[in-house]
């Protein structure tokens, strides 16, 4: 998580703080990670966990208002963080593009889908507005949109959600940014819609060595577009490594109640899903100590008051390999097969006893 020579980004202790009139928002706090070109880095979390909030600021977006933004980002040994508001209008679009969570608040209302498109073409490269028209066709043809050369001038509103997220994907596209980071953008689609959106987005990354930030709720997403996995709870990781060994042998109970709280369709009819107990913290009063102490319920297996005093160091586990967790028990692989997995998942139990 240290900054690697090797990393297309570098995102290092990073702090992003909102004043309000009832206290500080620590909405991001000492967060870091890093990803390569053509790699995807899936952010999981619940709602207010900082996903969006730090990889917005990654676009320059909390410029101008009263965010206080400390740390570095580095994309291709820049720090972003340190340019000028013009150099960062420059990147944005151009080598740092985001797919928004709704497409239709997005967009535009009052002007068509392939202005928009051709407008995101023009801000970056003098051409002219028949060569920008053409440039936004081929990028509606290469998303998926039938019939381009007319879907071109049709408005947001004419177009269905999985149309308008493909026309997203085109406008980020367009420039062939480096780094392309996508909040959501299978919410509110239907299964097969979003199995074409992931695809789409796979395809294009092998055709133009994308780095891809993949913010979601969706483990599945995860597991399927990620090579990376970064875990985050009231603003900091908490367990980071390659995704296989995250989903496979999740270190922090806060990962194990995330897959415990995800049926599985076709899987054993015992199993259950269990829900991660109380709400998520408030940012302006966090607790003290590991901030999802108050939830766990493993935290009585921690000798003292660890839990509840000392904010646990994002580290290595036992399992190596680049597999950081921020958790005080003293064996969490062994509570997570002996108490998690018959729980979540019986018939892996049945299976190693046979």
């Amino acid at each position: 998580m240290s900054e690697n020579s090797q990393a297309f980004l570098t995102v290092q202790d990073l702090y992003v703080h909102f004043p309000t009139a009832d206290g500080l928002v620590k909405a991001t706090d000492g967060l870091s990670y890093t990803l390569e070109r053509g790699k995807t880095l899936g952010i999981v979390g619940e709602s207010g966990s900082g996903k969006s909030v730090s990889s917005s600021t990654i676009l320059g977006l909390h410029r101008g208002t009263n965010a206080q933004v400390s740390g570095n980002v580095w994309l291709d040994g820049v720090d972003l963080l340190s340019l000028s508001d013009r150099e960062m209008r420059q990147k944005r679009g151009k080598e740092i593009a985001m797919i928004f969570q709704d497409p239709l608040s997005a967009l535009h209302p009052y002007y068509t889908v392939g202005n928009q498109i051709a407008e995101a073409y023009r801000v970056h490269n003098n051409v002219s507005k028949k060569a920008a028209r053409a440039r936004g066709i081929e990028m509606l043809e290469l998303v998926g949109i039938p019939q381009p050369q007319t879907r071109f001038d049709n408005y947001p509103h004419e177009f269905s959600g999985g149309m308008r997220q493909r026309a997203m994907i085109a406008m980020a596209l367009i420039n062939d940014p480096s780094l392309v980071i996508a909040d959501e953008p299978t919410t509110a689609l239907d299964v097969t819609v979003q199995a074409q959106i992931l695809d789409l987005l796979q395809n294009l990354q092998k055709e133009f060595n994308t780095a891809i930030i993949m913010i979601t709720h969706d483990l599945g997403v995860v597991a399927e577009m990620a090579d990376d996995a970064l875990v985050m709870y009231a603003g900091r990781a908490v367990e980071y490594g390659p995704v296989r060994e995250v989903l496979t042998h999740p270190e922090m109970p806060y990962t194990w109640g995330l897959l415990s709280s995800v049926p599985e369709v076709g899987g054993d009819t015992d199993a259950r899903m269990v829900p991660i107990p109380g709400n998520p913290p408030s940012l302006l009063n966090p607790p003290s100590g590991c901030p999802f102490h108050p939830r766990c319920v493993h935290s009585a297996k921690v000798p003292g008051d660890l839990c509840r005093t000392t904010l646990p160091e994002l580290l290595e586990g036992p399992r190596g390999a680049g597999h950081l967790s921020r958790c005080h028990l003293p064996d969490p692989e062994a509570i997570y097969e002996a108490e998690v997995i018959p729980e979540i998942a019986p018939e892996q139990v049945e299976e190693r006893r046979g």
